[in-house]
């Protein structure tokens, strides 16, 4: 799509894992054009991480540019500052202190340009957990979220790193909130997300459920539901379907369809409160009616009556889901290892359409040479700082292309 509304934004930036690259992917994905600065010569480190974490590099740093620089030297430092003046924005997730001691500090790079907006996004927000390091684990942990997601006395993990990506969310939130700041003062500044802080948001609903009630919270899986149907159901099939019957009108919907009138004239049913109370006995009669129907029929008729459903699904099933694939929901991709796959595109649409990037994921250093000329650095400098290891470049190589724009090629 042409006139995202971050075109003509420059970003640089220095991160790794998942909430600084998400947050990169965001803002990327939205128009604006992403300098991802990797350390020679193997890049960041989630290119080469395996098993649970394999997916961390492919999902979320395509549409960007890659520069390798060495940064630990003078020379590579310098080139970095140099980018910084023509840059709108700089964010970063690297761990607390690292970017003062590498000489890229907010306070030195606003020095060199001043409308710079510089987001930094760490497990904690100032405070005296702020020199703390932290994982999505550490913070679903201690905020609760594990806590309320386990079973009694075994607090999980929540099965997506849902701080790191909601935490990207609110950096790019603060971040366009920065630059439209900048359009009134002139001036950039910097700001913050945090992993902790967006585990504690999470927990509001909770948090304030105790001081209205002043009872303690029940971890989900065994706290008493406020509905009526609101559970999972094993159908024959060998597929859990989940059901929601969640208000009145979807009571007399369930009731007329499902052929229990009599349900709607019964004293002991007349509100949600009412029906809630009378689970122990009412629950098993819903289990006994809906598992005796076939799965297909009964998923149509819900749908028809507009109840909440939903088929338990693993992640990979998503790759196929006809709603996904129908809706722009997936964008091709092709793995560094030459293997076609899909990735989920960012949950918006723009104008009535999914954003659909036209790159994929970069090289490490395989837009080093394109960077720095456009900083107005001559080739014959560019490739004496090639030789001499202050930047590296995959020679011949460019990014790896999305994969709908291969195929387009090809055609």
């Amino acid at each position: 799509m042409k006139n995202l509304p971050l075109a003509g934004l420059r970003v640089l930036e220095f991160t790794q894992m998942v909430m600084g690259p998400c947050c990169g992917l965001i803002l990327a994905d939205l128009g604006a054009e992403v300098i991802k600065i990797e350390p020679t010569p193997r890049g960041d480190r989630t290119r080469h991480l395996s098993g649970l974490a394999a997916g961390f590099f492919a999902a979320f740093n395509r549409n960007k540019k890659s520069i390798a620089v060495d940064m630990k030297s003078q020379e590579g430092l310098a080139l970095v500052k140099k980018l910084v003046e023509g840059s709108d924005i700089v964010i970063e997730n690297f761990r607390p202190g690292r970017m003062d001691s590498l000489g890229l500090s907010y306070k030195t790079l606003s020095d060199i340009n001043d409308k710079l907006v510089f987001c930094s996004l760490k497990g904690f927000l100032p405070g005296p957990y702020d020199k703390r390091s932290a994982l999505d684990e550490v913070v679903q942990m201690m905020g609760g979220l594990a806590y309320m997601t386990g079973l009694p006395g075994k607090p999980m993990r929540a099965g997506a790193s849902v701080n790191d990506i909601m935490g990207a969310m609110f950096g790019v939130i603060a971040i366009q909130a920065a630059i439209r700041e900048r359009e009134k003062t002139g001036k950039g500044q910097e700001v913050q997300a945090s992993l902790f802080e967006n585990n504690v948001f999470l927990m509001a609903q909770a948090m304030l459920a105790e001081a209205i009630t002043g009872e303690a919270s029940e971890p989900w899986s065994v706290k008493e539901r406020p509905w009526p149907v609101y559970d999972l159901f094993d159908m024959p099939e060998g597929t859990q379907l989940f059901v929601g019957i969640i208000g009145d009108g979807q009571w007399v919907d369930f009731c007329n369809e499902f052929g229990r009138q009599e349900w709607l004239s019964d004293p002991r049913l007349q509100s949600n409160n009412d029906r809630s109370a009378e689970r122990s006995w009412l629950l098993p009669e819903v289990r006994t009616m809906l598992t005796a129907i076939p799965l297909d029929q009964l998923i149509e008729r819900l749908e028809t009556i507009g109840l909440p459903f939903a088929p338990v699904r693993r992640p990979g099933e998503l790759l196929e889901d006809p709603h996904l694939l129908a809706s722009g929901g997936l964008i091709e991709l092709t793995l560094p290892n030459g293997v076609d796959a899909r990735t989920p595109a960012l949950p918006i649409t723009f104008g009535g359409r999914r954003l659909n990037p036209t790159t994929g994921l970069p090289s490490v250093g395989g837009h080093t040479r394109e960077v720095l000329t456009e900083c107005g650095i001559d080739a014959s400098e560019i490739n004496s700082l090639i030789a001499r290891g202050i930047v590296a470049e995959k020679a011949g190589e460019r990014s790896v292309e999305n994969g709908a724009q291969r195929k387009a090629q090809s055609a």
